[in-house]
């Protein structure tokens, strides 16, 4: 199977290393794409990602390309396209591939910015914009990128509406270190995986300021909740956010070290400001990015995430860490509901 993944992030490395691996299925020929031209010769140099993933060595037939304008080139007599980049750029990169006659996935969690509209759209909103005949999905679920590069114990969730789709990506990624389960409910996936870095963020701010874990148990068990609410307003199935994509990634941003989210939380509770906590990351943490336009989103529906709205206030410097767990804490008596 070719199988070609664009971006050279952590991510779209990890996982390109993995298919390239001796742990995937024989026969599997991988090209990871990397749009800057000085970043593609230094992967061709060291034959490593030193920057997202150090300490991991590619495989010997990991295929390296990309450079500008070399994209439909590099897509050429590929069985599958993996699409490996920020929700800021994913448009583009639809756009390019609108015409393409193999199925097409990503690994993007979030939501777009505004464009043309009062709210921003995930991925497969996006697609049903720009390219509305691709056969498209998405890989997701409870992933950190080294420790699928290090062939550590993994399960992700394959969406689409496609079949064809999600068979392509069980066969391409399915190993004995990386289990790949197949789900229809492609806007249940995306939910949970774009809601739940907003979540982290507010649980990484539980832990900074040392609240506990009852704190972080309840935060996260409600913090559920509304991944769930806003999932089934917007046509989700409710069992979708018990699995992989709502609980399972939930859970490790929420709680894991190596969580970018987690991260920004755990940076403002000690006093640094946003600008300051990015900044520290290196990385894209896109909950940040991201935590208004859910916030929009859900208010246009009705529902209520005081979880979610509370680290938007955060964010914009509304309120302090103090003050967004008072406000939480201080929310009147209720019946537990989803």
């Amino acid at each position: 199977m070719n199988i070609i993944v664009l971006g050279a992030g952590a991510w779209g490395t990890a996982l390109a290393v993995s298919a390239a691996s001796s742990r995937a299925a024989p026969g599997h020929q991988v090209t990871l794409w990397a749009r800057d031209a000085a970043q593609l010769e230094t992967l061709k140099s060291a034959r490593a990602n030193s920057r997202y993933l150090p300490g991991i060595s590619f495989p010997g037939s990991l295929k390296l390309a990309g450079g500008e304008g070399s994209l439909d080139e590099a897509v050429k007599g590929q069985d599958l396209i993996i699409i490996a980049a920020p929700v800021s750029a994913v448009r583009g990169l639809l756009q390019s591939l609108a015409n393409a006659s193999v199925p097409v996935a990503w690994l993007s969690k979030g939501f777009e910015a505004p464009v043309n509209q009062p709210f921003g759209l995930m991925v497969h909103e996006i697609r049903a914009q720009v390219a509305i005949n691709l056969r498209a999905g998405v890989l997701s679920g409870p992933s950190f990128a080294q420790e699928v590069a290090k062939g550590q114990p993994t399960a992700l969730v394959a969406a689409s509406e496609h079949a064809d789709v999600r068979d392509a990506l069980v066969r391409a990624f399915h190993s004995p270190t990386l289990r790949v389960y197949a789900n229809d409910d492609i806007v249940g996936v995306e939910v949970g995986g774009a809601v739940k870095n907003v979540l982290a963020i507010a649980t990484g701010l539980c832990d900074g300021l040392q609240l506990g874990l009852n704190a972080r148990a309840a935060l996260i068990t409600r913090g559920l909740a509304e991944i769930t609410r806003l999932g089934v307003a917007l046509g989700a199935k409710a069992e979708t956010f018990t699995g992989l994509s709502g609980l399972g990634d939930l859970v490790l941003t929420a709680t894991g070290d190596l969580s970018r989210n987690r991260k920004v939380g755990l940076a403002l509770a000690q006093g640094k400001t946003l600008a300051e906590a990015v900044a520290s990351l290196g990385h894209v943490a896109e909950g940040v990015y991201c935590a208004r336009t859910v916030v929009q989103r859900a208010a246009g529906l009705g529902i209520e995430m005081p979880i979610s709205q509370g680290v938007v206030a955060l964010l914009d410097g509304r309120i302090t860490p103090t003050e967004a767990v008072a406000a939480l804490m201080g929310r009147g008596p209720t019946a537990e509901v989803l």
